[in-house]
């Protein structure tokens, strides 16, 4: 079983990304997070002010992509893609619950201009961290965000929310960005059944990382990634095969309506800002319906 503390200590990484973004034009960024930098510890703020300058930003984008070819452009894609949902106004959500929170700021973004219900899920030594952050960076916490203490390997979801002023009968947004690998197939498993749940009309948005990575049979050109998260600490734990998504989620309550991989967001994100970027086959991300 992989330790808590050793999945709390991949939560700056997606952040680091968003706030390098955040560095580019308007025009050429993929995510636009102006909370993103604001959010990590002096020594990350210090490597993102660097990425103001060009060739620093290019070097940083070009290292990343060495570790794992594609990766950055997807994960600011992906991010880029849960945005897009959360503000599209043909998706009337009453909540959202942000499952696996860590430093992301998407709460405190909403929380600007609405007093939509968000509640930040995390283990306790993030949601700690979380507080810290939010109090240091904002002043004080919005009273529309909530931080809710589970471990979701083990506890209970639906009840934890439920013990947290969340509303069962609210049709909520789900989203588990960069959440399902760090998790085992049982506890994956069982969070989607009990998140179905929800009312009707809720959706959920989470990535995954393919089931073909995750047992070594294709790495993608991504051997050091592999290394990292496989082969010396395994935090990487569950996957998914994307033809067989569908049939999967409908065991557990969801109709699988989307999926977003590398063509997507080539095609979507990536072409209009003019940057020469791929995506990887590795990570995906799927959006699904209460059934």
């Amino acid at each position: 079983m992989v330790s808590s503390n050793a999945a709390a200590q991949t939560a700056f990484g997606p952040m680091v990304l968003a706030a390098i973004e955040h560095q580019y034009p308007a025009g050429r960024r993929l995510v636009d997070d102006d909370l993103a930098a604001a959010f990590l510890p002096p020594r990350l703020r210090a490597l993102v002010t660097a990425a103001r300058i060009g060739w620093v930003r290019e070097a940083l984008v070009r290292a990343a992509d060495r570790a794992g070819p594609g990766l950055w452009a997807s994960l600011a894609c992906r991010k880029r893609l849960i945005d897009d949902r959360v503000s599209d106004p043909l998706n009337a959500f009453d909540a959202v619950v942000v499952l696996g929170a860590g430093f992301d700021t998407r709460a405190y973004r909403i929380a600007r201009h609405s007093a939509l219900p968000v509640f930040e899920v995390d283990q306790q030594l993030n949601i700690d961290r979380k507080a810290e952050v939010v109090h240091r960076v904002l002043g004080a916490q919005p009273d529309s965000v909530h931080l809710v203490v589970a471990d979701l390997e083990r506890d209970d979801i639906w009840t934890t929310l439920t013990d947290n002023t969340f509303q069962a009968g609210h049709r909520t947004l789900f989203i588990a960005e960069g959440l399902t690998q760090y998790l085992s197939p049982a506890a994956v498993s069982a969070m989607f059944t009990r998140l179905a749940a929800a009312a009707e009309g809720s959706q959920l948005i989470f990535s995954y990382v393919r089931q073909d990575f995750i047992d070594g049979e294709n790495r993608y050109g991504a051997e050091s990634l592999y290394r990292r998260f496989r082969d010396r600490t395994q935090v990487w734990q569950t996957g998914f095969v994307p033809e067989q998504l569908g049939e999967v989620l409908h065991e557990h309550g969801w109709r699988l309506s989307e999926q977003a991989g590398p063509a997507y967001y080539r095609d979507t994100y990536i072409r209009p800002t003019g940057r020469d970027l791929t995506g990887s086959q590795i990570e995906w991300t799927a959006v699904a319906q209460r059934v």
